[in-house]
Parts: C-alpha cells; sequence; structure tokens
C-alpha cells in the first residue's frame, strides 16, 4: 500500500485524524519523503539567496525567496498535520517542531521589517536571520525526533538521521557563507571587475556615507571580525558532527556529512558560476575536521575511555582540541587557495567551547541511552 494508491476520501480522513494502523507505514514513508522535499527546496532556496544578495539589491519576492518559500510552506503544512493527528510525535519532536516553525514564522515580518528600517543588512549575521536559522534548527531537530521515534533500528533510520544531521550542518553554517562570498567579492572589487552590480555597489556604500571606494566595499563583503569565522566553524559547527556522531551512532557519520556538504558546495558552485552567480570560498577545510572528530570517538572506544563519564570528558577535550588543529591547518592550507580572512588567535577558545558543548552531549547521550 501507498498513499498514492489510496482513494481521495482516505487522504482528507488521514490529513483531519491521522492515518488507521494499516495506512501508518504508507503514510509514515510519505510524511518524511514531503519532509526531505521541503528541506530540500529550503537549503537551495537559501543557497541562491546568498550568491543573489552579493549580485543584486534585495527584493522581497526575489526567485530564490520564492523556492524557500515553497519549501516553508510544505513544512508548516507537515507541522500543522503532524500537530493536530499527533502523527510521529511525541511531547519532545512535537515542542521542538512546534516552537521552530514558529520561530521561523515570527522572524520573517521581523527581518523584512529589519530591511525596511536598516536598508541593506546583506550581512548574515544579524539578529533578525539568527532567528531564521534558530527556528529551522529547531525545526530539523524536531522531525529528527520524529523519524526517529517512527522507524525501527535499521539502515533506513541511520540514513534518515543522517540527513537530518546534514541539513543541520547546512543551516549552522549559513552565516559563515557570508565570508566565504564576501572574501571572492571584495577581491573581485580590487581586480577591477565586481560581480555586484553597480547600484548594489553604491546602496551599500550610501548606508555608510562613503562613495563607492574601497573601505565601502569591504564594509559589504566582509563586515564581521576575522576570527568569527574560524571560531564559529569549530565552536558551533564541529559540535553538530559530534552531536550527529552522538545520535547517529555510525562509525564514520562526521565525515560523511561534513564530506556530503562540501560536495553539495561544489555541485552548487558550478551550477551558480554557470548561469553568472557570485562565486563562494568552498570550506573544503570542514572535512579535516570531521575526519578528526570521527577518529577521536573511534579512539575513545577503542582504549575504553568512552564507558565512563570521566573518559568520555577526556576525550571529549582531546578530541576538540585535535580537531581545532585539524580544521585550523586545513584552513591555513586552503588559504593559499581560496578562504575567508581569519584570526587563527581564537582557535584555542573555541576548542574550549566545543570541548565543553562535546562533554555535555556525549555524558548525555550515554545517560540517555
Amino acid at each position: 500500500m501507498t498513499i498514492l494508491t489510496l482513494p481521495p476520501t482516505d487522504w482528507a480522513r488521514i490529513a483531519r485524524s491521522g492515518p488507521t494502523e494499516e495506512q501508518r507505514p504508507a503514510t509514515t514513508a510519505a510524511v518524511f519523503r514531503l519532509w526531505l522535499l521541503a528541506f530540500v527546496l529550503k537549503m537551495l532556496g537559501s543557497t541562491w539567496d546568498m550568491s543573489w544578495h552579493f549580485k543584486w539589491l534585495r527584493d522581497d519576492f526575489a526567485p530564490p525567496h520564492l523556492l524557500n518559500t515553497a519549501g516553508t510552506v510544505l513544512a508548516v503544512a507537515l507541522v500543522i498535520f503532524q500537530w493536530r493527528t499527533g502523527f510521529g510525535l511525541d511531547r519532545l519532536a512535537r515542542n521542538l517542531m512546534v516552537s521552530g516553525t514558529g520561530t521561523f514564522l515570527i522572524a520573517i515580518p521581523i527581518d523584512v521589517l529589519n530591511h525596511r528600517i536598516n536598508g541593506l543588512d546583506i550581512t548574515a549575521w544579524s539578529y533578525s536571520h539568527a532567528l531564521l536559522y534558530i527556528g529551522t534548527a529547531l525545526m530539523i531537530l524536531g522531525v529528527a525526533r520524529s523519524f526517529w521515534i517512527s522507524t525501527p533500528a535499521s539502515r533506513l533510520r541511520t540514513v534518515g538521521l543522517s540527513l537530518a544531521w546534514f541539513f543541520f550542518l547546512e543551516n549552522v553554517l549559513f552565516p559563515d557563507q557570508h565570508q566565504e562570498y564576501g572574501t571572492l567579492g571584495f577581491q573581485a572589487y580590487l581586480d577591477g571587475h565586481p560581480y555586484a552590480e553597480p547600484s548594489l555597489l553604491k546602496f551599500a556604500a550610501d548606508q555608510i556615507g562613503r562613495p563607492v571606494d574601497t573601505a565601502a566595499i569591504h564594509n559589504f563583503t566582509l563586515p564581521v571580525a576575522d576570527w568569527v569565522y574560524p571560531g564559529w566553524i569549530v565552536a558551533v559547527a564541529m559540535l553538530a558532527l559530534v552531536a550527529a556522531r552522538a545520535f547517529v551512532g555510525a562509525r564514520w557519520t562526521a565525515t560523511l556529512i561534513g564530506v556530503g556538504y562540501v560536495a553539495y558546495r561544489c555541485v552548487v558552485w558550478g551550477v551558480l558560476v554557470a548561469f553568472h552567480f557570485p562565486p563562494s570560498a568552498v570550506p573544503f577545510a570542514l572535512v579535516a575536521g570531521a575526519v578528526m572528530v570521527d577518529l577521536a570517538f573511534v579512539a575513545g572506544a577503542v582504549l575504553g575511555a568512552d564507558r565512563t563519564v570521566p573518559g568520555r570528558v577526556v576525550v571529549a577535550v582531546l578530541g576538540a582540541l585535535a580537531v581545532a588543529a585539524a580544521y585550523g591547518g586545513g584552513l591555513w592550507l586552503q588559504s593559499h587557495l581560496a578562504a575567508p580572512p581569519s584570526d587563527y588567535a581564537v582557535l584555542p577558545l573555541a576548542a574550549l567551547v566545543l570541548a565543553a558543548g562535546w562533554a555535555a552531549v556525549t555524558v548525555r547521550r550515554k545517560a540517555s541511552a
């Protein structure tokens, strides 16, 4: 049985009150396939959106916004269905899904108002944009929880949870794309062939009361301190990979998700450039940190350190230091090709933040297992 083989009257009844036990497997497959579609649409829209904003002035109804909105509308419909019927939800999944969706929807008018008041506000690091990321993150975690409780232990569950953490990582890394596009955009301006349209450059310069000059374009393309880029990846993105490895449980989870993300960025880089959109510096150094996350988990298991709380804390501290070193080395190598300006002095502090989060995730995960 599949949803498509059911008569329309059954679809209407399922939408109102949920499936019967006989219909539950088919409904589960349909719901999570639709969630996959929703997240793919949102991801493609946001990826295109960042490149778009480095070329043209902002428009509420720009094609990337419409693509992202299509994914959001589908996600909201799925949340309403699961919330009304209780399908695939426990209390935690429901709270994560509903609060995430609510936060995202509240953030939309706040972001539009922020643009009306503050003008361009292209930086991905604004407070209104942060609400969008937080809402999306909670929504993804809610869907991951829902999928986990709705499917038996199997390869399908492992793949589904890994995809959820892939989308989570993409959401976490989205604001760092500002520097990845900005560094190439600034260099293009210095080389005399800017990617941005003249109207966008003038608008950005007018916002800070300057002519279109090097200082104005630097403020537009690279508006945050150099420590933000590497600090965010080590302290937050790597923690997302640690959580993925801990909750999915497959040995090379972090590596596969990291490689998958970089591969995705390479593919969309080619597509965007082919259609004359600005390129970005792809974060290849992420892979070095992702591999080290998995190696730390493997070492902890081999040495038996993951069997006790003190052992897991030691693994977290040493693992975080190793991840920071591996990522820092990879970023230094990548800087000879193309990478955002980075202050490496932040890495020890970012490693401490990662260690604290790593210990919290693994200790709590073991306690609840």
